[in-house]
């Protein structure tokens, strides 16, 4: 559910990441880009704003640990796609992803998700800087 709703996302497909993937009320989502957590689009312009931040690309995920309960689940999964994201050219992405899933009377629904860019790792120096602030 999760691959192929980001891969659908990746070609600007908002509608079918939506068929695919139901945010719940409360998602809160923590982008790779940093910054204050945001929430759902709240209405289908952002939606379609959304779908338009990508294009061209495609997604593969790569499930690295999964833990299920009788209502949650958790999933940490590296996200690795090929896409132009935000009008820049095509380019390798690679995101770690935490994804968390409550389970409700309509079924499945993510209700958090938190990714960033450091799925290729990078040192002390470059971590301190981003902690504070500062341009590594």
């Amino acid at each position: 559910m999760s691959e192929s709703a980001n891969d659908a996302l990746m070609r600007g497909d908002i509608d079918r990441y939506r068929a695919l993937l139901r945010l719940d009320e409360d998602f809160v989502l923590m982008s790779p880009f940093g910054g204050e957590p945001s929430r759902r689009p709240a209405n289908e312009a952002a939606w379609a704003s959304l779908g338009a931040f990508f294009a061209n690309g495609s997604l593969t995920q790569q499930l690295v640990h999964a833990w299920k309960g009788a209502d949650m689940a958790t999933l940490a999964v590296i996200e690795r796609a090929r896409v132009e994201v935000g009008g820049l050219p095509a380019q390798d992405w690679a995101l770690r992803v935490t994804l968390v899933y409550r389970r409700s009377p309509e079924g499945w629904a993510l209700v958090h998700r938190h990714a960033d860019p450091l799925a290729h790792g990078i040192s002390l120096r470059q971590a301190a800087a981003l902690g504070r602030g500062a341009t590594p």
